[in-house]
């Protein structure tokens, strides 16, 4: 058998999205699926559409044509990737309140949201010491990789975002007046509506990296890279490393969390049952159905490579 070389797209956009448009485009996409090698995994909602999609070239063609038409050829903010293996199982799309749940009303960042810095002027832009650079992502997400001197308000959901900025943003502000407020996340997504958030709070001089995470590492050289360690993704490669090739993290089954290879070297950690992470969160019964699905995991995986073999 040979292997296919799949395209992974991530993109996002906000825009007013109808309720009788979007279940037009699922019924679509789910039409594609039928008759293709379509995965990943897409979020609809009123507020626009975001998402990442894995399949060969040709089928993401077809797709990306048509989300344009239902977006009206706006800027789907598109990062591009490549794997010889599938990244998710199947196609997932998900109609929502939001594409990326804040769970806070009256935010538009399709109307009103902050300055967007390309990743060739970001370097400059967070060395200012008039600047203060705040990660948006959750907690598990900065452990693995972040910008140098950022933030973490340490959230384990997005939703707490908000709660963070009410509660610590001031005490980070030397003067709410002058002091740039710079956000970033993967993809550009969440920094660009915590920028909205901020901006209707009245909060100043706010920015955010266009693109996240991945786009500056694709743009910017690794020897001018100001990011440190690896970036996650929402998919089976778990973490990127700098050149955006899969990283040395994978996932532990039991709670969630990455973990790296130093981390399933250590005596807590039983694939697929535990990691150090949440050794204290489970019954000795669910670690029992734990190891059952390893079982099960590693069988289907000595079948599949007996099957891919011949």
């Amino acid at each position: 058998m040979k292997g296919k070389n799949y395209k992974i797209v991530s993109f996002y956009s906000f825009f007013p999205f109808k309720e009788n448009l979007i279940i037009d485009l699922k019924n679509k996409l789910l039409e594609i699926e039928n008759e293709n090698d379509l995965s990943g995994l897409l979020i609809f909602a009123g507020e626009g559409i975001n998402g990442t999609i894995c399949a060969e070239k040709n089928v993401i063609d077809i797709v990306i044509n048509l989300l344009n038409k239902y977006a009206d050829n706006r800027n789907l903010n598109m990062k591009e990737n490549f794997s010889k293996k599938k990244v998710f199982k199947k196609l997932k799309i998900k109609i929502k309140k939001e594409i990326v749940t804040m769970g806070v009303s009256g935010i538009n960042p399709s109307e009103n949201n902050g300055t967007y810095i390309d990743s060739s002027d970001w370097n400059k832009l967070i060395k200012n010491q008039s600047t203060i650079v705040i990660d948006t992502r959750n907690h598990y997400e900065v452990s693995i990789g972040t910008f140098h001197n950022s933030i973490n308000p340490n959230t384990r959901s997005f939703t707490e975002f908000p709660k963070w900025v009410d509660d610590h943003l001031d005490t980070h502000l030397e003067n709410k007046e002058s002091t740039n407020i710079a956000m970033f996340c993967t993809g550009g997504i969440r920094c660009e509506k915590a920028t909205s958030f901020l901006k209707k709070k009245g909060y100043k001089n706010i920015y955010h990296l266009k693109g996240g995470i991945l786009q500056y590492l694709d743009d910017i050289p690794k020897e001018k890279s100001l990011f440190e360690g690896e970036c996650y993704v929402f998919d089976k490669r778990v973490a990127l490393d700098q050149e955006l090739e899969k990283g040395s993290y994978s996932i532990c089954h039991a709670c969630g969390m990455p973990v790296s290879i130093q981390d399933q070297e250590r005596k807590e950690y039983r694939k697929g049952i535990q990691c150090h992470f949440c050794i204290d969160q489970f019954s000795d019964d669910d670690r029992k159905r734990f190891e059952e699905r390893q079982k099960q995991i590693d069988r289907l995986k000595v079948e599949n490579h007996k099957v891919y073999k011949d």
